[in-house]
């Protein structure tokens, strides 16, 4: 009973956060597991021009892709979506992380470090193939 109400308390804590615009943090190692388990959506909001010059592995671009942006997320509502931008003190991230939140998605996360703490953590980027359209 006492676990059954920590994770109700825990649930409802999580979806005010989300709706108060707050949403919870990713550290690199766990972002590097989901990524690696194909178990996460990663949302790039730097820009295209930023995500065109590298990006997150498997991210996806929110400014070149925000009016399909529905289409791109899973259909579970639970999946683990983690949006970021330039680094701790950037909040262009909302942006996504509040359009996945108002699509009903639960698991939605922020990677503070952003693109600075991946690369400063020694992390590659990915860049689009040639062959794609413009993401």
């Amino acid at each position: 009973m006492k676990t059954a109400l920590l994770t109700l308390t825990a649930i409802a804590l999580s979806a005010f956060s989300a709706a108060a615009g707050e949403f919870p943090d990713i550290s690199l190692e766990d972002l590097k597991k989901k990524i690696d388990a194909e178990e996460v959506t990663v949302v790039d909001v730097n820009g295209t021009r930023a995500f065109k010059k590298g990006h997150i592995p498997t991210a996806v671009d929110y400014q070149a892709n925000s009016e399909e942006f529905a289409k791109l997320l899973p259909k579970d509502k639970d999946a683990l979506i983690v949006a970021y931008c330039g680094g701790p003190r950037c909040s262009a991230y909302k942006k996504a992380a509040q359009a996945a939140a108002d699509l009903g998605y639960t698991n939605v996360k922020h990677f503070s470090a952003g693109r600075s703490g991946w690369e400063g953590a020694g992390e590659e980027f990915a860049k689009p193939e040639k062959s794609k359209k413009s993401e």
